[in-house]
């Protein structure tokens, strides 16, 4: 692995990959679909460029979970790995909970904030954007 490339994976081992800086973005999610896939208040992401990422070891389990996305997880242990959208064509986002290490940005927003569960209280200063229209970029 170059120093370029980090090391990423499933809770198991079954699935490694890799991605290579810079990322785009990193956001968290507050979409009914995201909190409900891995089963928690929001997700965060990290945006890579498709070229940018690839499989070392397994071959994750695909989700259709909406006529436009694929999520992908692991299908031994259930760790969510991926994101992929005809919205967001060429990009592949990573769950940053799956890359153990450092990567290049923190978190910069919440996204999808409007969709977000209501019983969750968020007190950071990070910029709050988007419903599900989506029309506000990162």
């Amino acid at each position: 692995m170059s120093e370029d490339w980090i090391a990423g994976g499933c809770l198991c081992g079954a699935i490694k990959f890799e991605v290579r800086l810079p990322s785009k973005w990193c956001a968290h999610c507050h979409c009914s679909m995201c909190r409900r896939a891995h089963g928690a208040p929001y997700v965060t992401w990290v945006g890579f460029a498709r070229e940018q990422f690839r499989l070392v070891a397994g071959t994750p389990s695909r989700h259709r979970s909406s006529e436009a996305a694929t999520r992908s997880f692991c299908g031994q242990c259930g760790s969510m790995l991926t994101f992929e959208s005809t919205r967001w064509a060429g990009e592949v986002h990573v769950a940053r909970a799956a890359i153990p290490g450092a990567i290049d940005h923190r978190p910069m927003a919440h996204v999808f904030f409007s969709d977000k569960a209501d019983w969750v209280t968020v007190d950071d200063d990070l910029p709050k954007r988007g419903g599900i229209s989506g029309t506000e970029p990162l």
